[in-house]
């Protein structure tokens, strides 16, 4: 009864910690509110189920994050979108719900762009704050390589968002 308790205790710790985080990492996977918010709920029933597999609470941040990947991965292992016929012309690339500045139009535009594996890495850095051992443990990837696609990541936005600081005055 005593280690219910415990894990009961120590999983609500996880969920007040980390939900906000949780929540803004799958709200960039999906850009879906709703969604987003499925996933989040997704993520928190099998952190719930396989609490006992936590060994390190130090690393309770990547743990999640890994769920949460892996459920997103699933999501749309078993999503077929509705096929909907419209104008291109008519979709906006602007989220009105969102900031519409010019700077965070083209910073989303890059990030848009931005390969996958130099993308996922970066925002598991800035949403979801986490180190770079964290990241290459949701990456399935070496520290190393988390560095170098950290770093190119923020090199291929500053080429994009800031052309002129990339050119050398001969």
């Amino acid at each position: 009864m005593l280690q219910e308790k415990q894990k009961q205790l120590e999983y609500e710790r996880l969920v007040l910690v980390y939900s906000d985080e949780l929540f803004r990492y799958a709200l960039w996977r999906c850009r879906d509110k709703s969604m987003a918010e499925d996933l989040v709920q997704e993520t928190c029933m099998r952190a719930w189920k396989s609490l006992d597999k936590l060994r390190d609470v130090s690393s309770s941040k990547a743990w999640l994050m890994t769920i949460l990947r892996n459920e997103h991965a699933r999501l749309y292992a078993r999503y077929r979108p509705e096929m909907v016929n419209m104008e291109l012309d008519t979709v906006s690339l602007k989220d009105v719900n969102n900031d519409t500045t010019p700077e965070a139009f083209a910073l989303k535009q890059a990030l848009t762009e931005l390969a996958e594996e130099y993308r996922e890495p970066l925002l598991l850095q800035v949403i979801g704050g986490l180190s770079c051992e964290e990241i290459a443990s949701v990456c399935n990837i070496s520290k190393s390589a988390t560095m170098t696609r950290l770093f190119r990541a923020k090199q291929k936005l500053r080429d994009v968002l800031r052309p002129e600081e990339g050119q050398v005055n001969a």
